[in-house]
C-alpha cells in the first residue's frame, strides 16, 4: 500500500481521518489561500484542495495524498477564516438567523501516477437567532479564528446551529469521509 498523507494542519481533520483506522501521516503544505479574482467559492475550495495535495506530492513522490479545503458562502458571498475576535464577531452577526452553505472540497492525489479524484460536498447550515452576548461568550471559549465562517461545529459552535442538511455530516468539519472511502476504494484500499 502506498503511504497515505493528510495534507492539512487541522487537528479536526486528523481526528476524522483516524476514525477510518488506516495508517496515515500528516503534512501541512504552505500555499497561498487567496481566492482568485472572480473565482466562484466552490472553485476556490476545489482548487485549494488540489494545490495542497499536489504540493505535498512534491516531497512524497509515490503516495496517496488527501487535500482538503472549505469555503463558507452566505447569500452568494464567500466568508473566509476570521483570524481574530473582531472579524469572527462580525461574521457571526451577519450569519445570525440565516443559512450558510459550507463547501468542503476533497482531493485524493496519487503522486506516483499523477492521478487525482476530487469532490465538493456541500452542507447547508441554518444558524439560530443568537445574541451578541452569546457570540462573545462562544468566541472567548472556543476561539474559532481559523474556521471558515467562525463556525466550529465540533466544539461549542454547535449551540449556534439550528439545523444542518447535507449528505455527509463530516463535511461540515472539513473532511467528507463518505466520499473519501469511495476514493480510497478506487485506489484499492478497503476501509473495513
Amino acid at each position: 500500500m502506498n503511504a497515505l498523507i493528510l495534507a492539512s494542519s487541522s487537528v479536526y481533520r486528523r481526528m476524522l481521518l483516524e476514525r477510518l483506522r488506516i495508517p496515515f501521516d500528516v503534512l501541512s503544505p504552505e500555499i497561498d489561500e487567496t481566492p482568485k479574482p472572480q473565482e466562484p467559492p466552490v472553485e476556490t475550495a476545489s482548487r485549494l484542495a488540489r494545490e495542497k495535495a499536489e504540493k505535498a506530492g512534491l516531497s512524497h513522490p509515490d503516495a496517496l495524498i488527501i487535500g482538503c479545503d472549505q469555503v463558507a458562502v452566505l447569500e452568494g458571498h464567500p466568508i473566509g477564516k476570521p483570524y481574530n475576535f473582531e472579524n469572527a464577531f462580525n461574521q457571526l452577526k451577519m450569519m445570525r438567523g440565516k443559512t450558510v452553505i459550507f463547501y468542503s472540497a476533497l482531493c485524493l492525489y496519487h503522486s506516483g501516477k499523477g492521478s487525482m479524484q476530487s469532490a465538493v460536498v456541500p452542507c447547508e447550515v441554518a444558524f439560530r437567532n443568537y445574541t451578541d452576548l452569546q457570540i462573545t461568550n462562544y468566541l472567548k471559549l472556543d476561539e474559532p479564528y481559523h474556521c471558515a465562517g467562525s463556525a466550529k461545529s465540533e466544539g461549542l459552535g454547535i449551540a449556534l446551529i439550528a439545523s444542518m442538511k447535507g449528505e455527509d455530516p463530516n463535511a461540515l468539519v472539513g473532511l467528507p469521509l463518505i466520499a473519501l472511502v469511495d476514493m480510497l476504494k478506487n485506489e484499492g484500499i478497503e476501509v473495513v
